[in-house]
């Protein structure tokens, strides 16, 4: 593996590289605790829109994480500080539970369309209603665009599929304000006085994750936990730095061989 730049800064996600639903990847509460000895900053960064940071927090640290709610930088924030520069109203297909971090946004008469991941919501009629809006020359805002993601029951739609239909069928591009975008990376390591080059982003979304942090500049790594399918690691180039089993072995990792 090729000589880097000691490492300053661990950017990690969430939903299935820490925790599934409410069950925490096995070993990975201890292997935090390990990564928070050495000496970097650590950032957790996700895509979820199914719950506020509120409510990720706290579902974080039931599971027994030691996680400060500043160290969160979450996809919702992101969409909301590029509603807050726009100075838009939006249409908000988000869960109910996401609405917490749009409090203050007004939504009256909707002059944008903004998109999460909305199972409630994704029907004909607030689609239609965002279709129209599009038409009419509203902005589309993707918080992320991932293809599916993993619950306790097995792999799930996400919000991709219904953002690329708005897109087809307005014939439209969405501004994506998640991962992989690059400037979502470049905002999570804001205020930590560090370069991408001294980051390392461990994730379970070898595109999103993965392919995001690298084309930013990071090194990536890939847990087979959460999402991850077999031959994912083929499916970016170059390929991640590193593919792992787990958190606990992506944290081995680093502490044996990036510091």
């Amino acid at each position: 593996m090729a000589a880097r730049r000691v490492l300053k800064a661990v950017l990690v996600d969430l939903s299935g590289t820490l925790h599934i639903e409410d069950s925490a990847v096995p070993g990975a509460q201890e292997a935090l605790k390990r990564l928070r000895g050495a000496p970097v900053t650590i950032r957790f960064v996700t895509n979820t829109t199914k719950e506020c940071k509120r409510d990720l927090l706290g579902r974080l640290q039931k599971l027994g994480f030691d996680i400060a709610e500043d160290e969160i930088f979450t996809s919702l924030t992101a969409a909301r500080r590029l509603l807050e520069q726009k100075q838009v109203r939006p249409l908000l297909l988000v869960d109910n539970n996401a609405l917490h971090d749009f409090r203050g946004i007004d939504t009256n008469d909707p002059n944008a369309v903004v998109v999460g991941l909305a199972p409630e919501h994704f029907n004909y009629q607030m689609m239609n209603q965002a279709f129209r809006l599009i038409l009419d020359g509203a902005p589309l805002i993707a918080i992320h665009k991932a293809r599916y993601y993993k619950r306790k029951d097995g792999l799930a739609l996400g919000p991709g599929p219904f953002v690329t239909g708005l897109e087809y069928a307005t014939d439209s591009k969405a501004t994506v304000v998640g991962k992989p975008e690059r400037t979502f990376f470049l905002e999570a390591l804001r205020g930590t006085g560090y370069t991408p080059e001294e980051t390392v982003m461990i994730g379970d979304d070898c595109r999103d994750d993965v392919g995001g942090a690298q084309n930013a500049g990071m090194l990536g790594i890939l847990v087979k936990t959460g999402k991850y399918r077999p031959a994912d690691e083929s499916k970016i180039s170059p390929p991640p730095y590193l593919t792992c089993e787990s958190f606990p072995k992506a944290v081995e990792h680093i502490l044996q061989h990036l510091l």
